[in-house]
């Protein structure tokens, strides 16, 4: 315990370090701002910032990045519960009782209970992670190549469950990934592979301009016709947000319904924010003994769901930087970010870069505050902002997109690669494939190739080391069950659908 609280009393000296602090107080606030706009959300601020990161040490770079993260899930409440707007998909469910509270007067409160529980959430999910740490630093030592490439190859088929729908689209999607992912020369054999010649291809296709495709320019195109913008005669001020004695005591329980819920699913790799936060929802419905207010303005309904995608969102960075596996796109893309600075993600991480993992669990604690202060300050500025017109915020937003993706490597070339990839993602969107798993593969695949070779390498070509190895064969066991279950479901599904129609 004593070795935990020193590595935590390191952790905050190099976040307090002026430098580092500031670019944490750039990414909540960014994360905030864009939290509250439709279409934006964490994936497009972390892909449109991602080229700054280039020049940066890695310690403020991760630290900015993975304030916009959490940053992003305190403005997505704001519209939910003041305009009725999800601006993104695992704040839809607070719409449900959130906006009906704001037709009764108490917006601010409801606002206010949020912002509790999520800080709430927040603080248990560090916790979490800090009480790990040590089972995590001796779990570590256990992973050589051949468990390496078992656990990476979990985080592929995970993958496939990242977005609801098809899972053999989802795999499909994962594997076009790993496919980009070989693009390039070999570094082994030397062999150009994949780049039909051309030169621009030959070193590897960037992260950066795959990502600004698939989530910038593809997320923008699907939106382009969109004019519309929110009317609202909604203001708040800040004593608005005091909620009353009792609202604090009807979501204490939901408070922690809601944060154990988060927890549970923030420490599987795969599980999306947005399940999260329906079954939180779901089971608050059904244990709550104010159940009959559901759906005309339940405070706990409120509180559930939004202590669960807090305390996610904390837990997701566990699996991410540990394991390397990545519950959502956000967390592949944060994985992508640490290959850019030449740092590996896995076991190792704890031990080799001990600045980076202790620094982000001192600054989530540094972050979250911040957040706290800010947003009742700014929560009026924030309603304002959610009626600009898409007409001007899409535009501007394409501009910084290609002046990102130049200033990374002074390169036209990754500019018309990330158009080619933004009309690959919307095709893909229009066809419902899910464009989340194509970035997994992206990061996860030339991982999983080179520990394939190494542990064949060390084992003189023998397959069967990925069976005799038992942290390896569990893992794999694992995956392969994983695929039963997505597979089986999907027939089930399709068989029905089709009887159905019969």
């Amino acid at each position: 315990m004593s070795g935990t609280l020193a590595n935590l009393i390191y952790g905050f000296t190099v976040a307090l370090q002026p430098l580092n602090i500031g670019w944490a107080f750039v990414g909540v606030l960014v994360g905030n701002l864009i939290g509250l706009l439709p279409g934006m959300g964490a994936l497009s601020a972390i892909s449109l910032l991602l080229p700054l990161t280039y020049t940066m040490h890695a310690v403020p770079a991760m630290l900015m990045l993975a304030g916009i993260f959490y940053g992003s899930q305190y403005g997505g409440a704001v519209g939910a519960i003041l305009l009725n707007l999800p601006c993104h998909p695992p704040h839809a469910v607070t719409c449900l009782e959130g906006y009906p509270l704001t037709k009764k007067g108490r917006g601010g409160a409801a606002l206010g209970i949020a912002m509790a529980a999520s800080l709430f959430a927040a603080f248990a999910g560090i916790a979490v992670m800090i009480v790990a740490s040590p089972l995590l630093i001796r779990v570590s030592f256990m992973f050589g190549p051949v468990e390496l490439f078992a656990v990476m190859l979990l985080g592929l088929v995970a993958g496939g469950t990242l977005s609801r729908g098809s899972a053999i689209k989802g795999f499909a999607m994962t594997v076009f990934g790993c496919v980009i992912g070989c693009v390039g020369t070999d570094v082994t054999s030397g062999i150009m592979r994949f780049t039909f010649g051309i030169i621009g291809l030959s070193d590897k296709v960037e992260l950066i301009a795959l990502a600004l495709g698939l989530f910038g320019v593809a997320e923008f195109l699907k939106t382009v016709n969109r004019n519309d913008l929110v009317e609202t005669a909604v203001t708040i001020r800040a004593s608005d947000l005091r909620p009353s004695s009792r609202d604090l005591a009807d979501s204490i329980a939901p408070t922690l319904r809601g944060t154990l819920i988060g927890i549970l699913f923030g420490a599987m790799p795969g599980t999306g924010p947005t399940i999260t936060t329906f079954i939180a929802y779901a089971i608050e419905k059904r244990v709550s003994k104010f159940r009959n207010a559901f759906g005309s303005g339940a405070i706990g309904g409120v509180a559930a769901p939004e202590a669960a995608s807090h305390s996610k969102t904390q837990m997701d960075f566990i699996p991410t930087l540990t394991l390397g596996i990545p519950g959502d796109a956000v967390m592949a893309l944060l994985l992508g970010a640490l290959m850019i600075q030449g740092i590996q993600p896995g076991p190792q991480l704890i031990t080799e870069h001990p600045e980076i993992f202790w620094g982000l669990v001192a600054s989530f604690f540094i972050g979250n505050i911040i957040l706290a202060i800010l947003n009742i300050p700014l929560i009026g500025i924030w309603v304002k902002i959610l009626k600009v017109p898409y007409r001007f915020m899409y535009p501007a937003a394409i501009v910084f997109i290609a002046i990102g993706v130049y200033s990374a490597n002074n390169s036209f070339f990754d500019v018309f690669l990330t158009l080619i990839f933004g009309i690959i993602g919307i095709v893909l969107i229009a066809l419902q494939f899910p464009v989340a798993p194509i970035l997994l593969g992206y990061v996860l695949g030339p991982m999983v190739e080179e520990n394939l070779r190494r542990a064949m390498d060390l084992s003189n070509g023998n397959l069967a080391v990925f069976i005799t190895h038992p942290l390896s064969l569990f893992f794999l066991c694992i995956a392969m069950l994983v695929i039963a279950i997505k597979l089986s479901a999907y027939f089930f599904l399709k068989t029905k659908s089709n009887s159905d129609s019969l």
